[in-house]
């Protein structure tokens, strides 16, 4: 814990629904709790935003973005696949207004995507990730030609469909990167406009975030993202190796996060999480559910719960044992295998919609406020009520390909991640009826989310610059179960 960087929040913005909570319950747990997890990584840090019934009622920020630029919920922060969901909701917009549908073909709209057996594929089957339009390796492509939007809506367009490896044990196969392509060509073809300015118009001016949320950030803002505390550097190093560099150079210390050995501090720091104890006895249920328990040796067990650290926490919410790694670096990898700099100003720079979106914590929970209270903001519906209970609801649930998880993919999200608060209810899709989740949301490779629960009218959002991915940390799932008990105590 680095108390030196906490950084205690207390803007208000500009925003009427937006209110003071410095001597908020929730607020000072959060905060607390965001310190606490700032573990061995310190300066690193991220910020944190949660809304209900469209006000605020907590924000929280630690450590440093920049060198120069300590965290707050307005930092600009790269957060990869989180940004699918805002992309998803700007195509919900675009329903919603009768520009699209999601059960005509794409083709019908982007009359250059109708080749390679992709005449059918529609909306819902992209968004949901069953159209098996998940590898990117299946398109010839180097780094260069991944800046280049125009080129890669062309490759797109001429994409084969490829069927994930042992197809016939998944109900889905995310599409890592190639989604954004095909969402951003589609929205370009029916507004007729750029997908910055389509995203502008239709979501976020209309949500006062016009300017903290963006698919390829303005030369202007790139000194204001996060970076990675490794590549700290001023703002003078960064413009010389922008201008030495016609395009993102990998660099031998930009290597990709592993798991670190847990320090003493942080197995202490995760036993003090409020959802530990919940994590313990999913932990326990799991080794009941592998092993031959009988009552007593069961009631053994429970005694002593084990001892968790940070591959045995992420597996209870991602099993690596069902990872397909092939059909993994096949959505998320190049063929070249030259890994992209996603951190490079150019990169920034680009529109790579399904994995280089950049915006606030603020931003972030503002759009899932409004999905929150089902599609309207301050009075206004952007998202009407048809469109809003195709969206939320669950059209698959069984194993993803590529994710080692049950995803229950909505159109364009993903169920939250949380096993110690129940919420589920009742759908039918199909003809089969199930339980599922109510909320949903995105996160992205880092470990950034957010997310909805309309049924507690609750939106959150959490961003950061520790250098960990999705598969090897914890925070995102400690938050969400600790922000869900705090609202749960409050009713």
């Amino acid at each position: 814990m680095n108390n030196n960087n906490e950084s205690i929040s207390t803007t208000t913005h500009q925003n009427a629904n937006v209110g003071t909570y410095t001597d908020n319950h929730i607020q000072r747990r959060l905060q607390q709790l965001l310190t606490d997890l700032q573990l061995d990584d310190a300066p690193a840090g991220g910020a944190l935003v949660v809304y209900q019934a469209g006000k605020c009622i907590a924000q929280a920020s630690v450590g440093l973005a920049r060198a120069d630029l300590s965290w707050n919920t307005d930092t600009l922060s790269l957060n990869f696949s989180t940004g699918k969901g805002i992309l998803a909701t700007l195509v919900h917009v675009l329903v919603s207004q009768k520009k699209l549908d999601y059960d005509l073909p794409i083709a019908h709209y982007w009359s250059a995507f109708g080749v390679q057996n992709k005449e059918k594929i529609t909306l819902r089957s992209v968004m949901s990730h069953q159209a098996n339009l998940f590898s990117i390796q299946s398109i010839d492509l180097d780094n260069e030609i991944v800046l280049d939007w125009s080129m890669m809506l062309e490759k797109i367009a001429a994409m084969p469909v490829t069927a994930p490896e042992q197809a016939e044990l998944y109900d889905s196969a995310y599409s890592a990167l190639v989604y954004g392509w095909v969402l951003g060509g589609v929205i370009e073809a029916v507004t007729a406009m750029p997908l910055a300015q389509a995203l502008r118009h239709y979501l976020t001016e209309p949500l006062g975030i016009a300017n903290s949320c963006y698919f390829g950030v303005p030369e202007n803002q790139v000194d204001k993202v996060a970076r990675l505390v490794k590549n700290f550097e001023s703002v003078e190093e960064v413009s010389e190796n922008a201008q030495e560099s016609s395009q993102p150079q990998p660099r031998s210390r930009r290597h990709k996060p592993v798991l670190k050995p847990d320090s003493v501090d942080t197995l202490q720091a995760y036993s003090d999480l409020p959802s530990y104890a919940c994590w313990q006895q999913q932990q326990a249920a799991n080794q009941y559910a592998i092993q031959s328990v009988t009552a007593d040796n069961k009631e053994q067990i429970e005694k002593v719960l084990p001892t968790l650290d940070t591959a045995q926490i992420n597996r209870l919410y991602f099993d690596n044992s069902q990872l397909n790694l092939k059909n993994y670096k096949a959505a998320l990898l190049l063929a070249s295998k030259e890994p992209i700099d996603y951190y490079h100003p150019q990169t920034l720079q680009a529109t790579i919609p399904a994995a280089n979106g950049v915006a606030s914590a603020h931003a972030l929970a503002t759009v899932y406020a409004m999905l929150a209270s089902g599609g309207i903001w301050q009075g206004k519906t952007l998202i009407d009520e048809a469109t809003f209970k195709q969206l939320s609801t669950p059209q698959v649930t069984g194993m993803d390909a590529v994710m080692p998880a049950h995803m229950d993919w909505r159109l364009g999200y993903h169920r939250r991640f949380s096993i110690c608060n129940s919420d589920n209810f009742e759908v039918n899709t199909h003809n089969t009826k199930f339980h599922a989740p109510q909320s949903f949301g995105h996160m992205g490779y880092n470990g950034s989310v957010a997310w909805c629960d309309p049924e507690r009218q609750l939106s959150f959002a959490f961003v950061h610059n520790f250098d960990v991915t999705m598969l090897n940390d914890i925070r995102q799932f400690a938050l969400t179960e600790a922000i869900l008990g705090l609202i749960d105590a409050e009713i």
